[in-house]
């Protein structure tokens, strides 16, 4: 088990300075977290602490109730929202969240992106839905989360008023899922100021958003 978490703890800080890297958070906000492999454990940025401090030892290994175990840092303020969704969504292997620009501008109006362009079909399958606003604290936001994305081929949810929340197999997947948010978040947000835009038809949708699941990158050569 010390094995898996130093691995995560490595991987956990790599992924943060990511999201610095492609411009999706601001001073200490945002987090990433992943799930420990064959424990109801997870590990997740400390609060408060600049991106340029992180190191793997800093990273926090908690419990899925949120609560850290042994002795280290604090975990973050959304740590709750974290575990909710690990506890209630067992094939979500890494959350992201963030407060990127254009996205949460999205979820600052409690609009849903529009699905009108391939790269949304591609990657979420439809819309970019909102979810509903909450406090944060407890874990609210994760209900809220995981109501919204159950049953909802995409990974990302705008929670109204708040910002973005991703999910993914691995905590990278997640990541990904945060940077295609923002790209097509800004995207939908430059062509709406020139007219109405214009949904794809759903079997479109599905017809793309398959494709890249299933044939998009390298495949394993079958023997």
């Amino acid at each position: 088990m010390t094995q898996h978490t130093d691995s995560l703890r490595k991987e956990v800080c790599t992924l943060h300075a990511e999201l610095v890297r492609t411009n999706l958070v601001a001073w200490t906000s945002g987090n990433v977290s992943a799930r420990v492999p064959g424990a109801d454990l997870m590990v997740i940025k400390p609060s408060g602490v600049s991106y340029d401090d992180l190191t793997p030892e800093s990273m926090v290994v908690c419990d899925l109730d949120g609560k850290p175990v042994g002795e280290g840092l604090s975990p973050s303020s959304d740590t709750a929202t974290h575990a909710y969704i690990y506890r209630n969504m067992p094939d979500v292997g890494g959350v992201v969240h963030t407060h990127s620009t254009y996205a949460t501008a999205w979820a600052a109006r409690g609009e849903a992106i529009p699905c009108v362009i391939t790269a949304m079909a591609d990657e979420f399958g439809g819309e970019i839905p909102v979810g509903p606003f909450a406090l944060i604290g407890g874990d609210e936001i994760g209900r809220g989360v995981v109501a919204t994305l159950t049953g909802h081929r995409s990974p990302a949810v705008l929670m109204k008023s708040h910002g973005v929340f991703t999910i993914g197999g691995t905590a990278r997947d997640a990541v990904k899922a945060a940077v295609m948010c923002e790209d097509v978040a800004r995207t939908v947000h430059l062509a709406r100021a020139f007219g109405d835009l214009e949904s794809l038809p759903s079997d479109q949708v599905d017809a793309l958003h398959a494709r890249y699941k299933n044939h998009y990158g390298q495949r394993e050569t079958q023997r």
